[in-house]
């Protein structure tokens, strides 16, 4: 007993120091991985020159949909894989229509057409249900509830 009393004298008695957590370092993109916007728009104005996508530019438009795509969350699977292809095709579709005079930031701009690309193929795939109609509930004084017009 005396022997416990004894550790806990020692340790009440030794001076609290307050350890700082190490900062986390934030993570570099490995450049093999994902996509350096500069290459990007060096790439894509070369393919625009010469009328045709580039094995590289390709490459680099599919990580950027695979890329964006994996910030949703889909419940199926294969609803994820449907809309990852309607990006791509929106990618392929409409690469030509960057226009690098206006903006030097190509990444943004594959970005964004591969989310509507995304958005275009969820609403293919779930369409949204009663469309165009209107509810008409406590319109009149039916109890069955079903109304025609």
């Amino acid at each position: 007993m005396k022997e416990v009393n004894n550790k806990l004298k020692q340790t009440k008695s030794d001076p609290v120091v307050a350890v700082k957590k190490p900062r986390k370092q934030r993570k570099v993109q490995d450049p093999k991985t994902y996509v350096n916007n500069r290459e990007l728009l060096e790439e894509i104005i070369k393919c625009k020159a010469s009328g045709e996508l580039s094995k590289t530019a390709l490459d680099m438009l599919m990580k950027i949909a695979r890329r964006a795509n994996q910030k949703l969350f889909y419940a199926n699977p294969n609803d994820r894989q449907d809309c990852i292809a309607v990006a791509y095709e929106d990618l392929f579709k409409y690469w030509r229509n960057f226009n690098p005079e206006r903006s030097n930031n190509a990444f943004a701009y594959f970005t964004e057409i591969s989310k509507k690309g995304f958005a275009k193929g969820w609403n293919k795939l779930h369409p949204k249900k009663y469309h165009g109609t209107l509810s008409l509930s406590g319109a009149t004084d039916n109890d069955d509830g079903m109304y025609s017009i």
